[in-house]
């Protein structure tokens, strides 16, 4: 499986758009409850152009970040030069589906905005479990599908139509929770809610954050 994915167009209205807005509407208190207390080894699967980096605590040995999209992943390479990142971070070519590591690689693992995007949730997380040491533990944020039905209706017509060709192959109502435990991830803390809160109700707006440890 290639790693490559090409979204130029999409990798540059994220940049230059929808992260600056996520950013705006507070999402980096979000993405300090994601990374705190990680330490050792840890590989970010999906990083974008490398918004967490400056959310990593120092007490990270270092970040392996890997990225699919070229245009995105130069972006990253970027980021992670800056002298406001705390932890070593590399960036490599690859996607969720077929992590170019060997097994037990690394203590912890964060999918952030990106189990929405992966051609195979099932076989995504499988990797994410294979190259996690013993005991490893999976940090996620994630938007997912609506607990409301009139939502979810809508949600399955973007899905089935224009959402995953506008916004580089992201599908708003998966349900990323169930998919981390038929994977045989135990969930240990898991937060759902609104974000970000607005008057009019959004496709992607239901999100969850938390922490599940590898079943090896």
């Amino acid at each position: 499986m290639s790693g490559r994915i090409k979204h130029p167009v999409f990798a540059r209205v994220y940049a230059k758009c929808a992260g600056p807005s996520l950013e705006k509407a507070g999402i980096g208190v979000h993405r300090d409850r994601l990374l705190a207390g990680l330490t050792g080894d840890v590989i970010e699967v999906g990083a974008g152009n490398g918004l967490n980096f400056t959310h990593y605590p120092p007490e990270v040995k270092r970040v392996v970040a890997v990225e699919p999209e070229p245009d995105l992943r130069a972006l990253a390479e970027q980021a992670a030069r800056s002298a406001s990142v705390p932890v070593p971070v590399e960036v490599v070519e690859g996607r969720a589906e077929a992590l170019p590591f060997p097994d037990a690689s690394f203590d912890a693992a964060v999918a952030c905005l990106v189990l929405c995007s992966v051609a195979d949730q099932g076989v995504a997380l499988r990797e994410i479990d294979r190259v996690l040491r013993p005991g490893g533990t999976l940090r996620f944020f994630e938007h997912v599908r609506s607990d409301g039905a009139g939502m979810r209706g809508v949600q399955r017509a973007l899905d089935a139509t224009i959402w995953p060709l506008l916004a580089g192959g992201c599908h708003t109502a998966r349900d990323t929770g169930a998919a981390i435990v038929a994977a045989g991830f135990m969930v240990t803390e898991l937060d759902c809610f609104e974000f970000p809160e607005t008057r009019i109700p959004m496709p992607i707006q239901t999100h969850m954050l938390g922490t599940a440890i590898s079943p090896h």
